[in-house]
């Protein structure tokens, strides 16, 4: 005969452990007859499963309440176990999941807003933490991160002060020489000066931008996937070069480039380079953005740093140190002055000037904006992502207020409902968890459709922010944890007061029929509406004020005219030779007014500077001044105005034309600056004069941002690599093929490039200008989800005074009339929160408002339209409802009286 089959034993020893000693013999044996007999209907091994399903159901309440329940008499002690065992019996939880589903399905205006308010605010606030995650994984993927740093320059002159990215080129060897903590350095120098490059191999050839000269050791402090080559020695041999993919990938396709040579031309001369590796960004996003990596010992830039001893000027390197392990930082940066004066006092006396060299943690550099000098990538302002996390939490709560509201309304419907589940033994635990248990199915399906709507508008939104989030985040466990607990903190959220308040009535009063909506609760709806509208009102108020003021900078007058402006750049020696004849050949088009040569256009970062004084002074005092090299159409072409004095005229070497700011500092009124001469010393100390001829009204060179600085311009009419055209015509088309087709008769093999002024400008703003397309999107999502609350609890109120309005039609009230009666105290929420909302919006978008110089004022107005705004959409979607009420015939909701 076959012996019977056993329960599994482990499950029978946590039975024991956790279940009281005068309640284990019942249980257990219950829990035997059930298992044999789950043996003979489903088999052994699934029997098993269900087993330990039902022993792990017994766990929580009889742990719980171990106690409490062998203290109790025997039948209070029964009367408890039932209660608390079939509280998540698995046939309750199904019963649990088959009423929330019927709700679902019964009130389907109710679930439809609930979800799809969750679902838009699900969506927002998980593409915000994965954009804010993107932002904040840069440079984790490099082995030692914790211990590289970037070394920075406190930079002092004359009292004004700069936090630069760059150092001079002998500061990080002298550290490796001079600090044992030091372990390893490296550096990038930037291709100063030069946009593009032209590279050419065989019959091809592009052009390239963001070109660096690196030190050899690179990339044993940075980690990149190297395709081919090895990282170790792919920068030592001079004129070695190594690419990134993408640019390989247009240059050789898939031929593998590993010693293949390239030609890379450029204004500082043409080289022929050997591709000594291929990289990618595979491992993880990096600050560190090129597209070729040149060896440092291969002349131009690179070469002038190598050899360069200047601890004063020439302050233009990227410099990162790699500490020992368990090094103490703040210790080693307290070092530093001491070092500092060792090397650099002398010059930096000379140069009236005082540093101070500080340690940037990498890991950090991506959100540490500020810093002036050549950044390799454009860093995020950690406030922007506290924003954008901001606008995502109020979101997702807006959509919570919409669940709590619409919860509360309808008490009334489900009274009854909890009085007879309390009647028949339901303690108010087990509602509160059933309540909570539909919140949460709720969230979950709100977020089971905010994940496909998310990777189908994936595109859409990158493009919003700018950014190049992949589908490649669904296979990050973070994901899941996030989702899992966005289901959880939302579903507890929403669903929390809601679950008490449904919970606490007295089953007596609501199964007489006594039940009256608490005034409480509608207190508290009332406040999460003006809650919802002071978010809205806030946010469009953002909007109003973040356009105007980009408004604002489009239309300033800058000084200097923008419009109507082509820029073209030429990139190699052997184009820059070429650009006299066709200067000449452009400037015979009807088209053209005006054309320039300077190594510099407005809107354009300059990046030369110099140290100006005037008789009797050093350069101790001297103010430093940004200048351009312009001929003598320069002011013509940009339709930068003179103050006082006279434009260049050929052969004016030697003198310069200066701005307002510059004259203010060396103590010049504009009126008498003409005639005065200036001096200054080159870095090898030897002198130069130059004679002011004119001085030019400020016009802002760089972004509204920063006031106006010291700028000259120097009469230099063949070294510039830049052309500033003024256009005649509006007709770009048929001007631009007309100057192409110059370009390919001039230049020939050689890719046609121009911009236009004014884009140039507007790129200078591209941080704010995505900033308000994300408040623009993401204010009408939470607008969206604030009117979904409002139709819901709108429909809700028509509907529980249906009577009433079927009265008033009935004793001849108007349908006018009827609509104030149901709209009125909704405005009257919308009029308060716009009370509230005014002063918070005001000091918000004031604090935006301070990191720009030149900034629109705030007016009145812009807080008015927000308000009239919001009015507006609340009238709007409280009328649909309103409408509808009041058109009803008066019979249809009085014929059960």
């Amino acid at each position: 005969m076959k012996s019977p089959v056993s329960p599994p034993r482990w499950a029978d020893r946590l039975l024991k452990l956790v279940c009281a000693p005068h309640r284990l013999e019942e249980v257990q044996g219950d829990l035997h007859e059930e298992f044999a007999w789950q043996v003979e209907r489903i088999g052994e091994k699934r029997a098993r499963w269900r087993y330990w399903r039902d022993v792990l159901g017994f766990v929580k309440p009889l742990s719980i309440k171990r106690k409490q329940m062998a203290e109790m008499p025997y039948w209070r002690s029964t009367y408890h176990h039932n209660q608390y065992a079939n509280s998540i019996n698995p046939a309750m939880l199904r019963n649990y999941f088959k009423i929330a589903f019927r709700n679902l399905v019964k009130n389907k205006v109710y679930s439809s807003t609930n979800i799809i308010g969750l679902a838009v605010g699900t969506l927002c606030c998980l593409y915000i933490v994965l954009y804010v995650q993107d932002q904040y994984s840069y440079d984790k993927q490099h082995l030692d991160v914790n211990d590289i740093y970037r070394i920075t320059t406190l930079w002092t002159i004359q009292g004004d002060k700069g936090n630069w990215a760059t150092v001079t080129a002998p500061v990080a060897p002298a550290m490796k020489n001079d600090f044992a903590e030091v372990a390893q350095y490296t550096r990038i120098v930037p291709d100063l000066g030069i946009d593009h490059h032209l590279l050419r191999y065989q019959d091809k050839a592009l052009y390239e931008k963001d070109a660096v000269f690196a030190d050899s050791t690179l990339f044993d402090l940075f980690n990149f996937h190297f395709e081919y080559g090895n990282p170790k020695t792919a920068l030592s041999a001079p004129y070695t070069v190594v690419l990134l993919k993408s640019t390989a990938d247009k240059l050789f396709g898939l031929e593998n480039p590993l010693g293949k040579v390239i030609t890379i031309d450029n204004t500082n001369g043409k080289h022929d380079f050997t591709v000594s590796g291929v990289v990618d960004e595979s491992l993880g996003k990096s600050h560190i953005q090129a597209n070729l990596f040149m060896s440092m010992n291969s002349g131009g830039f690179g070469d002038f740093a190598l050899h360069n001893n200047s601890w004063s000027g020439a302050n233009f390197v990227i410099s990162y140190v790699k500490l020992q392990p368990k090094t103490n930082v703040a210790a080693l940066d307290k070092k530093l002055p001491a070092f500092l004066k060792k090397y650099g006092d002398e010059q930096l006396k000379s140069q009236g000037m005082t540093k101070d060299l500080h340690l940037e943690p990498v890991r950090s550099i991506h959100t540490s904006p500020g810093y002036k000098g050549v950044e390799l990538t454009k860093p995020v302002s950690p406030s922007f992502l506290y924003i954008l996390l901001l606008i995502a939490g109020l979101i997702q709560v807006i959509a919570c207020i919409n669940f709590m509201n619409l919860s509360t309304a309808r008490a009334s419907k489900r009274a009854k409902e909890v009085g007879v589940r309390k009647v028949t033994g339901a303690e108010r635990t087990d509602l509160i968890r059933q309540f909570l248990g539909e919140s949460l199915l709720l969230s979950f399906i709100g977020v089971c459709i905010a994940l496909p709507l998310l990777i189908i508008l994936l595109p859409y939104l990158n493009q919003l922010t700018a950014a190049d989030i992949s589908l490649t985040f669904l296979t990050d466990y973070r994901l899941w944890v996030v989702l899992a607990s966005l289901v959880m903190i939302t579903g507890l959220l929403a669903g929390s007061y809601p679950a008490f308040y449904l919970s606490g009535f007295q089953a007596i009063k609501v199964i007489k029929g006594n039940f009256t909506n608490h005034i409480s609760a509608a207190g508290i709806r009332r406040s999460l509406v003006v809650f919802q509208f002071v978010l809205s009102i806030v946010l469009i108020t953002g909007i109003i004020i973040i356009y105007s003021q980009l408004s604002f900078i489009k239309n300033k007058d800058l000084g200097f005219d923008k419009d109507q402006k082509l820029i073209f750049s030429f990139h190699t020696g052997e184009a820059v030779a070429k650009l006299p004849g066709f200067m000449a050949d452009i400037r015979a088009l009807a088209e053209v007014k005006t054309v320039s040569r300077a190594n510099n256009s407005p809107g354009q970062m300059v990046l030369y500077d110099m140290h100006l004084f005037r008789a009797g002074g050093n350069m101790t005092t001297a103010p430093d001044a940004s200048f351009i090299e312009a001929d003598e159409q320069f002011m013509n072409a940009t339709g930068i105005r003179l103050a006082s004095g006279r434009d260049f005229r050929p052969s004016d070497s030697g003198k310069i034309i200066i701005n307002e700011s510059l004259a203010k500092s060396l103590n010049l009124t504009v009126a008498s600056a003409p005639g005065t001469r200036v001096y200054s010393q080159r870095g090898d100390g030897s002198p130069m004069n130059f004679d002011i001829i004119g001085v030019m009204k400020n016009y802002n060179f760089s972004s509204l941002r920063d006031e106006v600085k010291p700028l000259f311009l120097t009469y230099s009419p063949d070294t510039g690599s830049k052309l500033i055209v003024s256009a005649a015509s509006k007709n770009y088309t048929a001007l631009l093929d007309k100057l192409e087709t110059i370009w390919q008769k001039d230049f020939v093999n050689t890719p046609f490039d121009y911009a236009f002024m004014d884009d140039d400008v507007q790129k200078q703003y591209e941080a704010e200008s995505t900033l308000g397309r994300i408040v623009n999107s993401f204010t009408l999502m939470a607008i969206l989800i604030s009117c979904l609350g409002l139709f819901g609890l709108a429909a809700f109120d028509a509907e529980q005074r249906s009577k009433e309005i079927g009265i008033r039609k009935a004793l001849g009230a108007s349908v006018s009339g009827i609509i104030q009666l149901l709209s009125k105290d909704f405005l009257k929420l919308v009029m308060v929160a716009f009370v509230i909302a005014t002063p918070i919006a005001w000091w918000s978008t004031n604090q935006w408002l301070q990191g720009f110089a030149y900034r629109v004022p705030v007016s009145w107005w812009m807080f008015a339209i927000a308000g009239l705004l919001s009015l507006f959409i609340a009238l709007f979607t409280v009328s649909f409802q309103s409408v509808k009420a009041a058109l009803m015939n008066p019979v249809t909701s009085l014929r059960s009286e």
